[in-house]
């Protein structure tokens, strides 16, 4: 007897499919569109094939702007990631002293983006913000606007700041989802604090560190308000990332076709290197499953 499929579900997704389609799809499409001409006006544009496309990938200041967001991205995952899953472990489980912990830690990720600049670029003057202060009474000469490794550690210090607490309470939750007969057995076999840590909480933690590697990568590499409220892309281009160049390139030169193409580069690395993370984390999570297995056996 042939089962009789039921499609009506359908329907319940059919408005966010539309939604999906006018504020994702149609907007890509015109973005492509635009990425192979040359527009001078609404009613004036020329074919241009992939010229703006070769012109983005031989540019040097573009070049320059990838590498920058480059380091910065993976600066930021090699001190976050160790960084959340540190005070994820030393967080309280349970008792008023775990919510107010849960409660203090989520201040920062409540915070705007551009106020986040702004609450930084104070912090960091010499005459009123006290980090700034503080650091120049040390005797160090500190000054974002001039020296480009003070901005550069500032806007990394800064990133720190906000977005730890996000991987911090990835791992609490991947943590509390650990049943407690992990733990039992872990103590009847008088297992070492690292060795319940590497074969119980960490492949435990794999799923939520996907999403966290994943969704910290996306937004640094795409990050825009903090670092251009705070140093404007100075001194200089030393802080100038991607998104800066593509929103100058885009809405201050008027360069649509340029942008257009660079825009989908953009999105196509962005695309790649979550690809890869994801991949190789999925690899080292079968990896440790099967050396389990023959540690079992």
């Amino acid at each position: 007897m042939t089962k009789v499929q039921n499609n009506r579900a359908w329907l319940l997704i059919l408005p966010m499919l539309v939604l999906v389609a006018f504020s994702a799809i149609i907007p890509l499409m015109t973005v492509v569109n635009y990425s192979v001409q040359d527009v001078f006006d609404a009613n004036t544009r020329f074919f241009t094939g992939t010229e703006w496309f070769e012109t983005m990938l031989n540019d040097s200041a573009l070049q320059a702007a990838l590498l920058r967001q480059f380091a910065f991205s993976m600066t930021i995952l090699a001190i976050e990631v160790p960084l959340g899953i540190g005070i994820a472990l030393l967080m309280p489980k349970r008792g008023w002293q775990a919510s107010a912990v849960l409660i203090l830690i989520t201040l920062p990720l409540l915070i705007p983006w551009n106020v986040v600049g702004s609450i930084w670029q104070i912090f960091t003057r010499g005459d009123i913000g006290l980090m700034g202060w503080g650091i120049r009474e040390l005797g160090y000469s500190y000054n974002i606007t001039r020296n480009p490794v003070d901005a550069w550690a500032t806007i990394i210090l800064m990133d720190v700041w906000h977005w730890t607490p996000l991987i911090a309470l990835l791992c609490y939750s991947g943590l509390r989802a650990i049943p407690e007969a992990y733990y039992q057995a872990a103590r009847i076999d008088r297992a070492s604090r690292w060795a319940v840590f590497r074969y119980i909480q960490l492949p435990k933690l794999t799923n939520v560190l996907v999403i966290g590697v994943l969704l910290r990568f996306m937004h640094s590499f795409m990050i825009y308000a903090e670092p251009f409220v705070l140093t404007g892309g100075g001194p200089g281009s030393s802080t100038t990332f991607l998104s800066q160049s593509l929103t100058t390139m885009a809405i201050g030169q008027q360069d649509l076709g340029p942008s257009a193409a660079f825009s989908l580069i953009y999105f196509l690395i962005i695309l790649l290197v979550s690809w890869v993370f994801y991949t190789a984390i999925m690899n080292m999570q079968k990896d440790d499953a099967t050396g389990g297995h023959r540690h079992d056996a």
